[in-house]
């Protein structure tokens, strides 16, 4: 039996998935511009040095950092918020300010979810401050407003961290237009897998653990030149 749709239905979807078009885009002003997430300091260390070792370098922390942590949490979170389980969006929002393994990265964490409510609060002149959240938690609140399934919402931020990272790297490695476009595509191919990762995730399974990039990154805060913030 066909089934059809409703203009009103319709009009939710194109809502729901512009939302997080928008979230998604480089041009949300929270500064994510800024950060390398470590890869300044991979570079600096000789770990990344042109196409490939920037590819297995991204891929690799997109399966063992991202899709164990941040798209978990923006998925357990966000689900919280659509159920007003305020308890629940506070616990979150403390294990990731309490598994940051580094002061830039915990900052990176606190300014870009800080300047995600600022953006919010502009969209709504005269309504009250929202409540400071890390990066993370603050997406996931932005995102539940929007009628999309939770694995629509973890794609969507996992590609605004690819594409963040892409960018990144065109400046530290460095690397070429075409080179970074090629490096995106291998991660968007590989994101809907570490989204169902997300997914099955539960509290006990999720984690952030990659000792590595916390090496990295705590020599980043005193590396002698750099471009990046972490």
């Amino acid at each position: 039996m066909a089934t059809t749709t409703t203009a009103t239905e319709d009009a939710a979807a194109d809502a729901a998935l512009l939302r997080l078009v928008w979230l998604a885009s480089p041009a949300l002003p929270v500064g994510g511009f800024s950060y390398s997430e470590g890869l300044e300091a991979a570079v600096e260390a000789g770990l990344v040095h042109d196409e490939a070792s920037t590819a297995a370098w991204l891929l690799q922390q997109l399966g063992l950092v991202l899709a164990r942590a941040d798209l978990a949490v923006v998925v357990q979170a966000t689900a919280a918020f659509r159920a007003g389980d305020t308890a629940r969006v506070q616990a979150l929002d403390a294990w990731v300010r309490r598994t940051r393994e580094t002061a830039e990265l915990r900052l990176q964490a606190e300014q870009m979810g800080r300047s995600l409510g600022d953006w919010e609060q502009s969209l709504q002149p005269g309504s009250p401050a929202p409540v400071p959240l890390t990066w993370p938690v603050a997406y996931a609140r932005a995102a539940a407003l929007a009628a999309a399934p939770l694995r629509q919402v973890a794609l969507a931020f996992g590609f605004s961290w690819s594409e963040a990272m892409v960018q990144a790297a065109l400046k530290a490695v460095p690397l070429g237009q075409a080179a970074g476009q090629r490096v995106l595509q291998q991660l968007a191919a590989a994101l809907p897998a570490a989204v169902d990762r997300a997914l099955a995730l539960d509290d006990d399974a999720r984690q952030s653990f990659a000792p590595m990039l916390a090496i990295l990154s705590a020599r980043h805060e005193s590396q002698y030149s750099r471009l990046f913030r972490s």
